[in-house]
């Protein structure tokens, strides 16, 4: 099976000046329908991978209005069902309320992320004005998909086997007028589901609990001091870390509808500590290092102490939100993505519940982002966290390291010259013996061949390099988040582990 589904209708120049619309980010129009029967195979898929790996990419289909910014685009989802030795790969346009509308329309209705003042008809997000454009973020549950933008979007849910749209979560989207941030976690022994968002009035957060039968449980107000840019959370067993960093809108010029991101060097990052189903009057504030932190590995328990792992920066990079000023704008673009330029380091916090102390140190000096674990080990002590490598002065997935935290020790795989991947994730054989008992599966794509590749690599010898290549059906754009299904829950949070 090969086969064209349906092609979107795209308003896009064909020879685009934005950098993001072009070479490793042409967007793509194509849906499709191919299994590994009519799919090249390099190597052999093992037959005790089962599953699906999903991948979000944000994927523009109109000409956009002002400066296009690479956050923008419009949600495509690729999908890849291992099961046998054998596997189907699927693409698929989310079809949010603003895809819908600017397809009827033939262009674009709303402004990107940098010019949000030109907006003229009401959007979605923390600013309010942007198009929910659910590219940024995927996961799993309650035998759905949820796909969100980072900003706050509606819960958009699809199904994990077909990708179709199903529509924001008809069981508790009208109860979140908030939206979903990306980055909500998923309790693998609970089941439940905790999410945040950070509009701009106040409280200026909430945080949610979804339980495993899809119900909202728990959603209360967390106090800030103003509207921030937070990006992730993490769980523990018992606890939810929400983050307030020291880089937000400068809230004078905020009052006068004026958006201009800053990062205050003299005031202390928090982290919160509250009990995964309390709310504000239980939360505990701890201060750290000013700091940005885009994404975590993990959080757990070590007693007394609240453990965070994932990757610091002492130095944020804005993007030009509202920048007037003139210049090239694609590279002030390319300046606050450049992990190279923000430094992005793995670094571990512990909060001492007991002496209301933090502990910092930084885990390893090289630049890396978008650090993930097994789905297994969210929330309790682990071992391994799997970081992506990135090419200097470009926004583009170089390879990928993986840090042993117990042994202090490394590996790497590097997907070589103009070839450039996704977030990774990692996929556990049936009755795995140890946390990294199974496959690092990511997407590829390669601009020298002109074709795209979803790879398959032992999670515990990256160095020995892929165990299969598929190639799939066409070259595909460059994307960010995605997340792994274990076959035991595409149908819903049934799992049971010690």
């Amino acid at each position: 099976m090969r086969k064209v589904i349906n092609t979107v209708r795209s308003g896009l120049d064909p020879n685009p000046e934005n950098p993001f619309l072009r070479d490793a980010f042409r967007p793509n129009t194509r849906e499709w329908d191919a299994d590994t029967d009519d799919l090249e195979v390099i190597g052999e898929i093992p037959a005790d991978l089962h599953g699906i790996y999903v991948r979000n990419t944000h994927n523009q289909v109109q000409q956009p209005l002002g400066i296009y910014h690479p956050f923008d685009g419009d949600a495509m989802l690729h999908a890849v069902h291992f099961q046998d030795g054998k596997a189907v790969y699927r693409n698929r346009m989310v079809r949010t309320t603003g895809f819908l509308a600017e397809q009827g329309a033939g262009r674009s209705l709303w402004p990107g992320l940098l010019q949000p003042s030109q907006y003229t008809r009401r959007g979605w997000g923390a600013i309010g004005a942007m198009k929910d454009n659910a590219g940024t973020d995927v996961w799993a549950h309650g035998g759905k998909l949820v796909a969100v933008m980072s900003q706050g979007s509606e819960p958009w849910r699809l199904d994990p086997r077909t990708l179709e749209t199903l529509g924001p979560d008809a069981a508790w989207a009208q109860l979140i007028p908030d939206g979903v941030s990306a980055h909500g976690k998923v309790d693998p022994r609970t089941g439940e589901m905790m999410f945040f968002n950070y509009p701009e009035h106040a409280p200026f957060m909430n945080y949610g609990v979804i339980d495993r039968d899809n119900q909202l449980v728990h959603y209360t107000p967390i106090e800030l001091p103003g509207p921030r840019w937070p990006h992730d959370l993490g769980i523990t067993e018992n606890y939810t870390v929400l983050h307030d960093f020291p880089f937000f809108f400068d809230p004078e010029a905020l009052e006068h509808g004026v958006r201009t991101l800053e990062f205050h060097r003299d005031m202390p990052s928090r982290f919160g500590i509250v009990p995964r189903h309390g709310g504000n009057g239980e939360i505990r504030w701890f201060e750290g290092t000013p700091c940005f932190v885009l994404h975590i590995t993990n959080c757990y328990e070590d007693g007394d102490v609240v453990v965070m792992d994932g990757c610091i920066s002492y130095d944020p990079q804005m993007p030009p939100v509202g920048d007037e000023t003139g210049g090239d704008p694609y590279a002030k673009i390319t300046r606050h993505l450049d992990k190279h330029n923000t430094r992005t380091r793995m670094h571990r916090w512990r909060f001492d519940l007991r002496t209301g102390q933090t502990h910092e140190e930084l885990l390893d000096d090289e630049v890396s982002e978008f650090p993930v674990t097994v789905n297994d080990y969210v929330g309790r002590p682990y071992r391994y966290s799997y970081n992506t490598l990135f090419e200097k002065g470009a926004w583009l997935f170089a390879g990928v390291k993986r840090y042993d935290l117990l042994a202090g020790t490394s590996v790497r795989y590097e997907y070589g010259p103009g070839r450039y991947g996704s977030e990774p994730a990692i996929a556990l054989r049936p009755g795995a013996r140890a946390e990294d008992d199974g496959y690092l599966i990511t997407l590829v794509t390669d601009l020298r061949a002109d074709r795209s590749e979803c790879l398959i690599l032992d999670a515990a010898d990256l160095a020995a390099g892929p165990v299969a290549r598929i190639v799939l059906p066409e070259r595909i754009s460059t994307g960010t988040h995605a997340t792994w299904i274990e076959a035991d829950r595409i149908d819903g949070e049934h799992r049971t582990l010690e």
